[in-house]
């Protein structure tokens, strides 16, 4: 009795494991960018400081699916070089009480040599259903994903900030460009 069992369970443990071959696996690498205009000069804010996961059929020189995928960047982590400029940036975003931009998976369509990815993007708390056009190389099982959104930032509350008291206005109009890794 016991190895019919045994047999029974490891028999719904292969059958599961087929069904569901999916496999989770991390973000390694970020190269985040934010880039706008204002009424002086084109701007861009770089980070490579992001976390998540992304869960699928995934081989070593394929994703077939896609499930899950997650990212997360801490908004104190987009850098301009001109610390004045990341100090307005972060309150116009409420980093202090919102201190993450974040994107979550609702569902992922195949599209050529890439994907269709639908999820909600959330910034200074306000959370947005968003459609990405993303580019997919997988090779040596890191799957690397490429894209970009453009959005406007009072869609999400945001305040675009001044400088030289309103003489100097940030655009509405901004950019986010990335390239995560996963392995």
């Amino acid at each position: 009795m016991k190895s019919v069992k045994l047999l029974i369970v490891m028999l719904l443990v292969s059958v599961g494991t087929l069904a569901f071959g999916q496999n989770t696996i991390s973000l390694q690498s970020a190269d985040l960018r934010v880039s706008g205009t204002s009424t002086l000069h084109d701007w861009e804010m770089k980070s490579s400081k992001a976390s998540g996961s992304l869960k699928g059929n995934v081989s070593s020189t394929s994703v077939s699916s896609i499930s899950d995928i997650n990212v997360k960047m801490p908004i104190k982590t987009l850098k301009s070089g001109k610390s004045g400029m990341d100090s307005k940036a972060y309150d116009a975003m409420k980093a202090d009480k919102f201190s993450n931009a974040t994107f979550e998976l609702t569902s992922a369509k195949k599209s050529g040599n890439g994907w269709l990815l639908n999820g909600y993007f959330t910034l200074a708390g306000k959370k947005k259903s968003v459609s990405l056009k993303v580019s997919e190389t997988t090779s040596s099982g890191v799957v690397t994903l490429k894209g970009s959104y453009p959005f406007k930032l009072s869609e999400y509350g945001v305040k675009p900030p001044t400088a030289m008291f309103g003489s100097i206005k940030t655009g509405n109009d901004v950019k986010i460009s990335f390239t995560v890794k996963f392995k």
